[in-house]
């Protein structure tokens, strides 16, 4: 924190030295002798408060945001912009208030004028431009010395270059272009950035043996989005490098312009899904820059993103709360959280303890609470019923008042599609979660007043417990692929969506969700997740992305559907109005529905007696009574024998 506080004030003074230069040298090219001297003579008058001014505007324009080494036509734009608004400053004082009523000439003039915003422009731009030259000379260099591993690049022009940008400045390492495939025909035999079009995806063994035999041997491959998108075939494409034995590697950016951008393997998820939902950028930077954010369960799958995502907006301070230790070191010591250049801490602690939790969130005085703690494997909580409502009912009270009592501006509870209509523990303890933190924010009001909302998630690729790890696991041993139910079907969205739903949802309910009574004073949010999928069909084309035949090479078994499962998940209730999210793609909304206050804490205590009698019925009951739908859930489970004697463990769980 200190050191980007450092930066800032060097390039505050840079710009505040460059605009006294482009005044002082506007007077010496423009005038001579006493003309000269009598302007020159006003400086010190003139100087310090058009030198503030100056620096508002600069701030205004947001000069400061962006780093030097990054520097780029949308700076130069703002730095033009700037420049502007000081010179028709001059223009408006020196042609309406000094001139007429002191002088009796114009202190400027129109020429100085113009003179005096090419010389700013090019005093504020020209060092930055400068300065990103020398980074990418050095960064050139740098990429030559380390460049180790003979690479083709994969899909468009347009992200081709993005990814060539980001091997040039560092941000990927150790790779070395050797060529470029483009699903796009007409830009074969173009060169990118000094690196040569090749053809196409169809030409993937060609190229690698005519490279080959020019003693450049391809050790891997790097695919863009647009490389992975449905119409370049990248089912096709992942069946070639598998035959050729080439890794396949997909790019991953967690910052604007590829500046934090990583290589990952493609996984067999990352083709599974409709195209990923487009995040708006620069309103959660807008949103969390300088914030100072909690999250619970951040050692998890869903927390560990959050967290990253959260750094890369901008925050300034990240609490990370987690009850499990190795879970607590592994996220500190990622990547994403150990080079941030936010302040990052962690804290060992469970959202059960009320008394723990409310003291370290007290201490941080956050902004922003993200609650990603919860039970949620169905099997295991509608066995340990207790545990459930714990942690997913009374955990998430406590994270609530505690971050009501702390002040800060939002809390996200993050809920399940399960939620709706319940069958199982797990949706049920979600729903009157929901319903609490519905109650609490009810009661608040006001540009200063704590907000609560939930976010569901459908089914989360690559989360702990869900569907395609299990399927990954039994396609590697061979099969059989095990499906509880054969036309059961759910949502799916990716963690990064997951993540990015969250924050803004936070976002919008920190803004345009304020108004007391306001049709966008939503409570619930939900990605839009395009068409549920079969869970079969799931299934086969995962065995077909690992190059096998299902039913042939890979069986699938039908096992039967588990206690707390349904044939296909709920997004909204019928009685919940929705909400239209203006400005905001790919995020639906829901006002509130829920109970007096009164009447809830009369459930608690229920609960609270129930659990600690060990009485499954008591609790039960108290959920029928505040949630009806889950009186209906025995007939909503579906009765279905299984296929087969696979082992329970083995069969994959449609959960969230």
């Amino acid at each position: 924190m200190q050191k980007r506080t450092f930066k800032t004030a060097v390039m505050v003074v840079h710009d505040l030295a460059a605009t006294a230069a482009a005044v002082v040298l506007t007077f010496v090219f423009r005038f001579q002798d006493g003309a000269l001297a009598e302007r020159l003579h006003a400086l010190p008058i003139l100087l310090p408060p058009f030198l503030a001014y100056a620096g508002l505007v600069y701030a205004w324009f947001r000069l400061y945001r962006t780093k030097w080494r990054f520097a780029s036509l949308p700076d130069l734009a703002g730095i033009v912009r700037a420049a502007s608004v000081t010179a028709l400053t001059l223009l408006v004082l020196d042609y309406v208030l000094v001139s007429s009523n002191l002088y009796g000439f114009y202190f400027f003039g129109k020429v100085a004028i113009a003179l005096y915003w090419v010389l700013q422009i090019f005093l504020l731009g020209g060092p930055r431009l400068a300065f990103r030259y020398m980074k990418y000379a050095r960064s050139r260099q740098s990429q030559a010395r380390s460049a180790t591993t003979p690479t083709l690049l994969l899909g468009r022009g347009a992200d081709i270059e993005i990814v060539l940008r980001a091997i040039e400045s560092g941000s990927v390492k150790r790779l070395s272009p050797k060529g470029i495939l483009s699903p796009r025909a007409d830009e074969a035999g173009q060169m990118m950035r000094g690196v040569p079009v090749l053809g196409g995806f169809r030409d993937l063994e060609q190229v690698v043996a005519d490279l080959a035999n020019r003693g450049l041997p391809v050790r891997r491959l790097v695919a863009t989005p647009s490389a992975l998108a449905p119409e370049s075939e990248p089912d096709d494409l992942i069946a070639r490098a598998r035959r050729l034995g080439l890794p396949l590697a997909r790019v991953t950016s967690l910052g604007e312009g590829m500046r934090d951008a990583e290589l990952a393997p493609l996984e067999i998820e990352d083709l599974l899904l409709r195209p990923t939902v487009a995040i708006d950028r620069p309103r959660l930077e807008r949103f969390l820059t300088g914030a100072r954010v909690v999250v619970t369960g951040g050692g998890g799958s869903i927390g560990s993103e959050i967290c990253a995502r959260a750094v890369a907006f901008g925050a300034a301070a990240l609490l990370v709360i987690e009850n499990s230790e190795p879970a607590l070191h592994a996220v500190l010591n990622g990547p994403a959280l150990l080079h941030a250049e936010a302040e990052v801490e962690g804290a060992l602690a469970d959202i059960r303890d009320r008394e723990r939790l409310h003291a370290i969130i007290r201490d941080f005085r956050p902004t922003y609470v993200f609650h990603a703690a919860a039970l949620k494997q169905v099997p295991y909580l509608e066995r340990d019923w207790a545990e459930g409502i714990k942690t997913n009912v009374f955990g998430s009270i406590n994270v609530a008042e505690a971050t009501v009592a702390a002040g800060a501006r939002a809390l996200v509870m993050i809920s399940t599609d399960k939620a709706i209509e319940p069958v199982s523990q797990l949706g049920v303890t979600k729903r009157f979660a929901e319903m609490v933190a519905q109650s609490l924010d009810a009661e608040r009001s006001g540009p200063q007043a704590t907000r609560l909302i939930a976010v569901r998630f459908g089914n989360v690729l690559g989360s702990a417990g869900s569907v395609v790890p299990v399927f990954k696991a039994q396609i590697a041993r061979g099969g059989p692929v095990t499906v509880t139910h054969a036309e059961m079907v759910r949502y799916f969205m990716t963690v990064r969506e997951a993540s990015d739903l969250v924050l803004t949802a936070a976002s919008h309910a920190d803004a345009e969700g304020r108004g007391d009574t306001g049709d966008q004073r939503a409570a619930v949010y939900v990605l839009k997740m395009g068409q549920p999928v079969r869970i079969r069909d799931l299934a086969e084309r995962m065995i077909r992305l690992a190059g096998f035949e299902p039913g042939a090479e890979i069986e699938i078994q039908v096992t039967g559907a588990r206690p707390g499962e349904r044939l296909n998940e709920i997004l909204f209730a019928k009685e919940e109005p929705r909400v239209t999210l203006d400005g905001i793609e790919g995020v639906m909304a829901a006002k509130p529905v829920f109970a007096d206050r009164a009447v809830l804490e009369r459930w608690i205590l229920r609960l609270r007696a129930a659990v600690a009698a060990g009485d499954r019925a008591a609790a039960d009951a108290v959920f029928e009574e505040a949630i009806p739908d889950f009186r209906n859930r025995a007939a909503a489970i579906p009765n279905t024998k299984p296929e087969s004697n696979a082992p329970p463990a083995q069969t994959a769980a449609a959960t969230a």
